[in-house]
């Protein structure tokens, strides 16, 4: 009985580690981003957080993709109201943006980039999310859309203290809470990359 209780110990602090230890890792991919995109195919703006929208539109006016999709939008919000927020973004909504008001949160606005990817017949996306965010946002357009490249664009917010997060408890619970809902969407990831590989595997036989 003792010797079951002490593997049972043993093995709940090395999960412990392991979760710590990818925490910390989370972090610095966070921290890491970064903040100059190649031109794409088209880009993606993930609604839910501060300047999201606004630096999607400067990146549409400097030409980095083609059309714009703001994903996530709130069902009762109008493109016109979307427009007023945005400065001399007048002329770009009017041709070049679109609008999802279908998700409701991470994954529903992968499954609708997804369909507008298809769509627009694209093949690369810049993404455009809050940095803390951005690993989620990554791993569920990943899962959904395999073939299209991904470059990341993070937003990084005014009070979030990512080099000295440890000190902020603010900052420590948003970067703890985002990483618990990180590990599921990184474990579907590579769950349909397992599926994928042995499925193309299978044909070949």
């Amino acid at each position: 009985m003792f010797r079951a209780v002490r593997i049972v110990l043993r093995a709940t602090l090395v999960a412990a580690a392991l979760v710590a230890i990818g925490f910390v890792l989370f972090v610095n991919a966070v921290a890491d981003m970064p903040d100059d995109v190649p031109t794409a195919d088209g880009i993606v703006a993930l609604t839910g957080g501060e300047a999201r929208i606004a630096e999607a539109i400067k990146l549409l006016s400097q030409k980095k993709g083609k059309r714009l999709l703001i994903t996530g939008v709130n069902p009762s919000t109008t493109r016109e109201e979307l427009q007023r927020l945005i400065d001399d973004g007048g002329e770009l909504f009017n041709c070049c943006v679109d609008l999802d008001h279908n998700a409701r949160d991470t994954v529903g606005n992968a499954e609708e980039t997804h369909e507008w990817v298809e769509e627009q017949g694209f093949g690369s996306l810049i993404v455009v999310t809050s940095s803390y965010h951005m690993p989620r946002a990554l791993a569920e357009l990943g899962r959904e859309s395999p073939g299209v490249r991904l470059f990341a664009y993070p937003v990084t917010p005014a009070n979030l203290h990512i080099d000295s997060w440890w000190a902020h408890p603010g900052t420590f619970r948003l970067l703890a809470s985002e990483y618990v809902k990180y590990l599921p969407a990184v474990a579907r990831l590579w769950t349909a990359r397992l599926f994928d590989r042995e499925h193309r595997a299978a044909r070949r036989n």
